[in-house]
């Protein structure tokens, strides 16, 4: 670990407090010159960091620049690799090479502060402007089959409606099977990707990629999604997105780890009672959605006016 580094693990451990630079500089066994250089560095990086004579230096409270300082301090789970990016092609894409050339810890996390190539479901891409945004990927080793995947999906849904709602105060709502939703405007993504044994069905790993809009990106969304994009907070309110990352973290490990789906998950289901266009295989179908079973599956009334269930699907729904 750099001196920089170790400086912001302290400062974040005690943000909104002073330290000394000779208090920083015992501790690290450094000079109280390295310890400038080091604030100066982190100031220049954007840390909100003030120096004052005879008190020291201290982190402001409202300092929202991700870190893997920070984020590890907020986690349950520490022994976790984190890697954080201010730009990244794709952090599923990331995490997945990763989980590959080496043997990670359950829960570790790849963030960035923007994607070129964010991924979305059915090879789509997901939009991932600077600074507005989270977007991470989580490796989990679920004791799953691919027949009990919609579980992992489901437990994630309700985990990151968990976070938010604890660090922002806002309540969302979950359209099946993994968007979340404030109102009528799509605020989050969720893309599962799972590497299995083929001989036994048993999944071997599983990539958790969440795309979640925190602001409006200056300038508005793209003309495609303005329509249908949305963000959870007003632009300039801010937000710990450390303590962010860290809870949806602690959740989804927690989430995904109970039996069966959560009836949160089935509450918070927006789809129910709605009309909606179903994708599924090849077909595309309008059809009436009545209920989320126990079991994940929505259960509809087709055009037939006959009950049919659908384990998994791509839906729009008519607002």
């Amino acid at each position: 670990m750099t001196t920089k580094s170790k400086l912001l693990e302290i400062l974040e451990q005690n943000k909104g407090n002073y330290l000394s630079g000779n208090e920083l500089a015992k501790r690290l066994e450094i000079s109280r010159t390295a310890v400038w250089k080091g604030m100066k560095s982190l100031q220049q990086e954007g840390y909100s960091i003030v120096a004052v004579t005879n008190k020291g230096y201290l982190l402001e409270e409202n300092n929202d620049i991700l870190s893997e300082e920070g984020i590890r301090l907020q986690l349950k789970k520490k022994d976790v690799l984190i890697e954080v990016w201010k730009e990244i092609t794709s952090t599923n894409q990331r995490m997945k090479q990763l989980a590959v050339e080496k043997k990670l810890p359950h829960g570790s996390v790849v963030i960035a502060q923007s994607q070129s190539e964010g991924k979305g479901r059915k090879g789509r891409k997901f939009y991932s402007p600077k600074d507005s945004g989270l977007y991470l990927s989580i490796l989990l080793y679920p004791k799953k089959t691919t027949q009990e995947s919609l579980e992992i999906t489901a437990a994630v849904a309700v985990a990151v409606c968990k976070a938010v709602e604890n660090c922002c105060d806002v309540s969302l709502g979950i359209k099946w099977v993994n968007d979340l939703y404030l109102g009528c405007k799509k605020v989050c993504g969720i893309l599962t990707e799972a590497v299995t044994d083929f001989e036994t069905g048993d999944i071997e790993f599983v990539v958790v990629g969440i795309g979640l809009n925190l602001y409006e990106p200056i300038g508005g969304f793209p003309k495609d999604l303005e329509e249908k994009a949305g963000a959870i907070l007003p632009f300039g309110h801010k937000v710990n997105k450390n303590k962010l990352v860290g809870k949806m973290v602690n959740q989804i490990l927690e989430e995904t780890m109970k039996v069966g789906i959560d009836r949160e998950y089935v509450d918070r289901n927006i789809v129910p009672g709605k009309r909606i266009r179903i994708s599924f295989g090849e077909t595309e179908r309008e059809v009436l959605a009545k209920e989320i079973l126990d079991d994940g599956k929505l259960l509809v009334i087709n055009e037939k006016n006959e009950e049919e269930i659908f384990p998994s699907g791509d839906v729009s729904v008519r607002w």
